[in-house]
């Protein structure tokens, strides 16, 4: 079965019916049967590329989980609004943020010619500017404050280990992150602000805040892009030219911060000077570095927190390639970026549109199939 159809197989069947109309793409029916954020965004981008309007539906579900501060939820619950609603401590959704990739997935679906509802762009816009404006920052380096891990979508990364008491251990940092979710200062209205335990400045995140916000701002006018422009700086601003990666701030800035992983490549997204990309593009296809015949890898080779199938500790990610991919493109960096979708698309093969794989044999990890492998769809 050709890429293509295998891709519209999964997702037709990962599609959950939400009455009286509209729904989302499940991750995998099995493992991950509610809707997350940065998830559903992608599979946008996939059924745009199917020639799908679904996409749409499945935005328009997840930006309408939104509180009144504009804040959108990582996760909601629409089949069963009270399920985990004693650990979230509200009904229907999760009580914390994701990547905001609903700026970049609207432009994008306009771009394709899809006409976008006004109150969509509008809800994106509310939710970035959450980030942009009320959502607390790191005071020297300007970087958006993440509240969790989970908010970062990378919640095993080796940049967050300082915060794991004792040094990185599967079943500590479970606890750890239940523990976490309890610190969080929120608004009047339940929108989370900071996190006094948890004051990790991600340079990785706020290129997805700036990136997004810009995106949108150009397809739509929706947004005034001053803000985003200058945390765009802010990224930049944090390349360490001797890891040739950006790192983080925050408390573990000096330590685990540095770690070099693909999440803290995302600076490439807004990045415009030649030389960094060409150093980045060059780490993300040298196999001694990030290169891998299936994708490049989550975590830098030479990283002592190296695993090859470890979870969120070096195998490759779809979402991740994706996303570095669309940052070789956007910096002229067409010959990496070819290099790094070939390598995708065969680890998204071989793997059975895995969750995420082993990045030099293609193993699949983590849920099989999962939905946002379709992303290897348009890097083909």
């Amino acid at each position: 079965m050709e890429l293509r159809e295998r891709v519209l197989s999964v997702l037709r069947r990962h599609w959950v019916d939400i009455p009286p109309g509209g729904g989302y793409t499940a991750p995998n029916r099995r493992r991950y049967p509610w809707q997350w954020l940065w998830d559903s965004c992608f599979h946008a981008l996939i059924w745009a590329e199917l020639g799908d309007d679904r996409g749409l539906d499945e935005l328009a579900q997840i930006l309408g989980a939104a509180d009144a501060s504009g804040c959108v939820p990582h996760m909601a619950y629409q089949l069963d609004p009270r399920y985990h609603e004693d650990f979230w401590g509200r009904t229907g959704a999760s009580s914390i943020t994701g990547p905001p990739m609903y700026g970049h997935a609207l432009a994008e679906l306009g771009r394709r010619g899809v006409h976008l509802p006004d109150r969509l762009v509008a809800a994106a816009a509310a939710g970035l500017e959450f980030l942009l404006q009320r959502r607390e920052r790191h005071t020297e380096s300007g970087l958006v404050l993440l509240c969790h891990p989970w908010e970062s979508g990378a919640d095993n990364d080796p940049r967050w280990d300082d915060y794991c008491a004792g040094g990185f251990d599967e079943g500590r940092w479970f606890d750890a992150k239940g523990k976490l979710l309890e610190e969080i200062e929120r608004s009047a209205g339940g929108s989370p602000l900071v996190n006094p335990k948890f004051s990790a400045a991600s340079a990785g995140f706020s290129a997805l805040v700036a990136f997004n916000a810009l995106d949108l701002a150009e397809a739509t006018g929706a947004l005034e892009p001053a803000a985003a422009l200058r945390l765009a700086d802010a990224v930049r601003d944090r390349w360490d030219g001797d890891l040739r990666s950006y790192t983080d701030a925050g408390d573990a800035g000096g330590g685990s911060g540095r770690a070099r992983t693909a999440y803290g490549l995302l600076g490439l997204l807004v990045e415009s000077d030649a030389e960094r990309s060409a150093a980045i593009a060059a780490e993300l296809t040298d196999t001694r570095a990030h290169g891998g015949a299936c994708g490049p890898t989550g975590v830098h080779r030479d990283e002592p927190s190296f695993s090859a199938r470890g979870y969120w500790r070096g195998p490759s990610w779809p979402q991740l390639d994706y996303l570095l991919w669309l940052g070789l493109r956007r910096t002229g960096r067409h010959e990496a970026a070819e290099t790094v979708a070939r390598a995708t698309v065969a680890g998204a093969e071989k793997s059975g549109l895995a969750e995420y794989w082993d990045s030099d044999d293609g193993t699949g990890l983590g849920a099989i199939p999962q939905s946002w492998a379709g992303l290897s769809l348009l890097m083909v």
